[in-house]
C-alpha cells in the first residue's frame, strides 16, 4: 500500500522550474535589487539543492530527495506566511459603491 503513494507522489513543482528560479536568483538584475533593498546579495543555495533533489528524486525515487524537497517546500510556505498582507481584504462592497465619483472636489487626506 506505502508503495503505491511512492510511486504517484511527485514534486510540487518541475524540476525545471527550480532551475528556473535559481538563474532567476544569481542574475545581474536580481543581484542589484536584493543587495539594492535588503543590503546583503541574495542567497541561491536553497534553489540549487531543490533541483539536484528533484533530479535525484526523477531517477532514483530516493526518500531523502523526496523528505528534502517536502522540507523545503514547507519551509517556504511558513516563511510566505510571516509576511501579512499590506491591505485588508473587504468581505462586502462599499455602500455607495454605484455612485458617480465625486472628482470635482479633492478627498480629505
Amino acid at each position: 500500500m506505502e508503495r503505491s503513494g511512492e510511486a504517484s507522489w511527485r514534486p510540487p513543482r518541475a524540476c525545471d522550474d527550480y532551475w528556473s528560479e535559481f538563474r532567476h536568483c544569481k542574475s545581474l538584475r536580481n543581484c542589484f535589487h536584493h543587495y539594492y533593498t535588503y543590503g546583503t546579495s541574495p542567497s541561491c543555495k536553497q534553489w540549487k539543492e531543490d533541483y539536484h533533489n528533484c533530479k535525484e528524486w526523477e531517477k532514483h525515487r530516493g526518500a531523502e530527495a523526496k523528505d528534502a524537497l517536502q522540507k523545503s517546500e514547507r519551509n517556504r510556505v511558513a516563511e510566505q506566511r510571516n509576511f501579512t498582507p499590506v491591505w485588508e481584504l473587504r468581505r462586502d462592497p462599499p455602500r455607495d459603491w454605484h455612485m458617480p465619483l465625486n472628482q470635482e472636489k479633492p478627498q480629505d487626506s
